[in-house]
């Protein structure tokens, strides 16, 4: 196909159309939390992604990379609904979700009022996403009926037990895990015998990459393997070019933070 010559290369900072507003989760034990919901322009999203952010003591929040490239582009390349939110007590330029980091403890009550804000607004196909410290929350308390399955980023396996993968396999739902080839947790020999305890567990490794998944190449894979699985059918790789209107974002919101190291992400 003959790209056209208005087409203009997606970039670290581009952000595609999307229905944007600023929304507040609240949890059942009194807090509110802030986030953004993303949604395609004039259409209902195909599906819907629940974004579980890396370690907000190192870091990790709502905008860290990965998940603001998704708000940035899926809705507009993929039809998809992009649901991305601080967990309790961490902080970005949207706000501060009130609360303080249980290590993922209490957390439990954010991801619930996550998916339960999504099933509320009817948004379709509910997917969670999580990476590295959002993918132990959501082994550990994202077993919710209404969801389609997860997808993890770069899981480290630390607070999340083998008792945690054990109700997953019995919950049945699909869990997709994209296991970086360097990562400084769990690399994909460790991360297949690990989650072999799950049989619908389904284990990526991606060569090059590591645990941040730095670099524009890293994002584009994580994007591909996301459509492809909450979209089945869906084409990818994911153009990356763009024939329309677009905009350039905040470079100070468009990576996971300078305080975030691939060595001490998971270290609290």
């Amino acid at each position: 196909m003959t790209t056209p010559a208005t087409a203009t290369p997606i970039r670290a900072l581009t952000v595609l159309p999307a229905t944007r507003e600023d929304v507040e989760l609240h949890t059942a034990d009194g807090l509110t939390l802030v986030g953004e919901l993303a949604r395609p322009v004039g259409r209902p999203p195909a599906a819907t992604l629940v974004t579980l952010h890396p370690l907000p003591t190192h870091g990790g929040y709502m905008d860290s990379h990965i998940y603001r490239k998704a708000a940035w582009r899926l809705p507009a390349l993929a039809d998809l609904a992009v649901l991305r939110f601080n967990t309790r007590g961490t902080s970005s330029p949207r706000g501060t979700s009130q609360g303080e980091f249980d290590a993922g403890v209490s957390e439990r009550f954010d991801v619930h009022a996550a998916i339960e804000f999504a099933e509320f607004h009817d948004l379709p196909r509910r997917w969670l996403v999580g990476w590295s410290f959002g993918t132990e929350i959501a082994l550990m308390h994202g077993r919710d009926p209404s969801i389609e399955g997860a997808i993890l980023l770069s899981p480290p396996l630390k607070r999340a037990t083998d008792a945690d993968l054990d109700a997953w396999a019995a919950f049945g739902k699909p869990l997709v895990v994209l296991v970086p080839e360097h990562d400084d947790y769990l690399r994909p020999d460790e991360a297949r015998e690990r989650f072999a305890r799950v049989p619908q567990a389904e284990v990526i490794p991606v060569e090059g990459a590591k645990h941040l998944w730095v670099g524009e190449s890293s994002v584009r894979r994580v994007l591909d393997e996301i459509v492809a699985h909450v979209r089945p059918g869906f084409p990818v790789p994911l153009p990356t070019t763009w024939d329309g209107p677009s905009t350039t974002g905040d470079a100070a919101v468009a990576h996971l933070g300078s305080s975030a190291t691939s060595a001490s992400e998971e270290s609290a």
